[in-house]
């Protein structure tokens, strides 16, 4: 077998030929991690199915445009500035409602008469929350037509008799 010399006497002695010991360095390669991540998040990007806004479907009718409806048809549906509400069916008189009460009503009256519209008329002192409920109680109450308009003054006067 082979030997090998050493020359640990002679350095330790006279210190020159003693080396430092080399540090050895971890290198870690940040490329793969890199991959992965981009990875991931194209995968995410892809997959997520993001939720579609919520918007009701208006449709508008075209400019002077007049349309011609009996009175019997059409549902009258005041809303004040105080989030009172009021409703004429035809030439009948007013009667109070409530928000609670806004759904049976469509819902009963459009049994009635499948060409029930609904013309709501909102004071714009109301809170625009106010306007969204009204129209989602027309949503519920699978209320197709309708007509959204701003409560005149003389309106205003019809019903502030009422309270």
């Amino acid at each position: 077998m082979g030997a090998v010399d050493s020359p640990e006497r002679a350095g330790k002695a006279k210190g020159g030929l003693h080396r430092p010991k080399r540090r050895v360095r971890v290198r870690i390669d940040m490329t793969p991690m890199v991959d992965v991540a981009f990875l991931l998040l194209i995968f995410f990007m892809v997959t997520t199915v993001f939720r579609k806004p919520q918007a009701m479907e208006v449709n508008l009718p075209p400019e002077n445009a007049k349309v011609q409806v009996p009175e019997s048809n059409v549902l009258t549906l005041f809303v004040r500035g105080d989030q009172k509400f009021y409703y004429q069916l035809g030439k009948s008189g007013i009667a109070p409602s409530s928000k609670k009460e806004l759904i049976e009503l469509f819902k009963e009256n459009g049994r009635r008469n499948p060409e029930l519209i609904i013309l709501a008329k909102v004071d714009r002192a109301a809170p625009y929350g106010t306007m969204v409920d009204v129209m989602d109680a027309l949503a519920l109450a699978e209320m197709k037509r309708f007509s959204l308009v701003p409560l005149t003054a003389d309106d205003a006067r019809l019903v502030e008799g009422l309270q």
